[in-house]
């Protein structure tokens, strides 16, 4: 930023008299049966013809904020359309993302390439480069990708199969697994998704599996991969299945000279002896014991009901009802582990039980980003924020990936507020907020200002808009492009806009 300004006294006051208002309108969370009232009054406001309140949820829990380009989509072709549409993002142009990604070369290297290039820059500082561009993709393909749904999914795996780029040479080869494990796999079919990052070197160095070895087995990946990845902690799996499915493992590795970075099974570390794992005697067999093993774990009943509630947790509610974690489950188990089938019925037959969902850090940002209309290239300045708010995208040190539920996230409110008025006074390089609602010409009044922002902030006009309008006009705000950034700011700052 070009200051680190902290918030005023008046700056705060008036970003509480918002946050107070916006309670009004949430009561600690959107209200969206308040919300279905109002949606009459709501239409008249920035949203298409046919846009409802249950529009506007679904949209806020499916993309990283609705735009308006979203919300005229869904009121033209209806919601089950819609998301049917993301569903096929192939079928999905995506110029403006395409071109915001350009000059980002290292996002298609190959592993040995990343390490040629990192190996020949001079200081530590410099090797963030790799990283740091993978970091700065991924809130580009978020504030701009068209194939909202899939992003979505693309963050989701990212958590479930967590990597940090802050452990040894993960730094370049998560970003080869950002493209060939999730991004390639996202709406496929798990059992694929999950051999993939079993062959990963990212995730073998993550989890320490390239020191497995038939002398000193290590048990890091074979109890992620339980715990973590497939059965979950429940599953039913024991210790002793761990230390059997780490005996699996051994010879997986990577490559250390030519073609660095590469997968490579290495048959002389491994253990030829027969394993009992999961029930079953494994015999010898070399590298295909495990893929065997994992061909099981696929499409095992835990492993369906495991991802089946964290999907649910992601898109329904923080604590879903066992009726919709089941229904997914079961479909998970028929399709064979099919992501696509599993996410139109959770979706399509379940949209009906979302409950408010606590934004995360990112779901913070890019929404405030992406609803204002917001220029950005995504750069440093925007991880600054987010490393202070707690989520810096590929920083999480454990495997279990960044939190999802909401007391993981709720008492850092501070920094979310600081970067609400950095980010509508422009002072964060690379970002800026244009837009005609922003304009200096033809401004409305100070309660059509409010009206119209909390609108595309919060899907409907807040309770109580001329009282809050005349308490501003009180205090000397008035019509102007400043008064309008800080009514903006206060409203990102509010109770409402913290949920999604």
């Amino acid at each position: 930023m070009s200051s680190s300004r902290q918030l005023t006294r008046r700056d705060f006051l008036r970003l509480s008299a918002l946050t107070a208002a916006g309670a009004v309108l949430s009561g600690c969370a959107p209200a969206y049966n308040w919300l279905a009232e109002q949606a009459e009054e709501a239409v008249r406001f920035d949203l298409p013809p046919g846009g409802t309140p249950f529009d506007f949820q679904l949209l806020n829990r499916l993309t990283f904020g609705p735009r308006a380009e979203e919300r005229w989509r869904m009121a033209e072709i209806g919601w089950q359309a819609w998301v049917e549409e993301q569903l096929s993002p192939e079928g999905i142009d995506d110029p403006v993302c395409d071109l915001r990604l350009r000059g980002l070369n290292t996002l298609t290297m190959g592993a040995n390439d990343l390490y040629d290039l990192s190996d020949k820059l001079f200081d530590d500082q410099d090797r963030l480069r790799v990283p740091d561009e993978l970091r700065q993709s991924a809130l580009i393909r978020q504030v701009y990708s068209r194939r909202q749904l899939f992003e979505r999914m693309v963050e989701f795996w990212s958590d479930h199969f967590n990597i940090s780029v802050e452990k040894s040479n993960c730094f370049y080869l998560k970003t080869v697994d950002d493209r060939e494990v999730i991004r390639k796999h996202a709406l496929g079919n798990f059992g694929e998704l999950l051999s993939a990052s079993a062959h990963s070197p990212a995730m073998l160095t993550y989890l320490d599996n390239q020191a497995n070895h038939k002398d000193a087995p290590n048990e890091n990946y074979a109890r992620e991969l339980l715990e973590l990845h497939s059965l979950g902690v429940d599953g039913g799996y024991s210790q002793q299945d761990v230390m059997e499915l780490a005996r699996c493992l051994t010879g997986w590795t990577i490559k250390e000279h030519f073609w660095r970075g590469d997968f490579v099974f290495k048959q002389e570390n491994h253990d030829d002896g027969s394993k009992f794992v999961l029930g079953r005697l494994i015999q010898p067999g070399g590298q295909s014991e495990m893929e065997d093993i994992l061909d099981e774990l696929a499409v095992h009943p835990s492993s369906a009901r495991f991802i089946a509630a964290k999907l649910a947790r992601r898109f329904i509610a923080d604590n879903p009802p066992p009726e919709v974690v089941e229904s997914a489950a079961k479909t998970f188990i028929s399709s064979k582990g099919d992501i696509k089938t599993v996410l139109r019925v959770l979706l399509l037959d379940h949209a009906g039980a979302m409950q408010p969902k606590y934004k995360r850090p990112v779901d913070f940002v890019v929404s405030a980003l992406r609803m204002l209309e917001a220029r950005s290239d995504g750069g440093l300045d925007l991880h600054t924020f987010l490393g202070r708010m707690g989520q810096r995208y590929f920083s999480w040190p454990t495997p279990d990936g960044y939190p999802d539920r909401a007391d993981a996230w709720q008492g850092n409110l501070l920094p979310r507020w600081q970067f609400a008025l950095a980010l509508m006074q422009n002072e964060i390089p690379g970002t800026s907020v244009q837009g005609e609602f922003m304009g200096s010409e033809g401004l409305p009044d100070l309660r059509t200002s409010v009206r119209e922002l909390s609108t595309r902030l919060l899907g409907a006009p807040l309770a109580n808009t001329d009282q809050l309008a005349d308490d501003l006009s009180s205090a000397g705000a008035v019509n102007d492009v400043e008064h309008r950034r800080t009514i903006a700011a206060g409203l990102l700052a509010s109770d409402a806009f913290q949920y999604r």
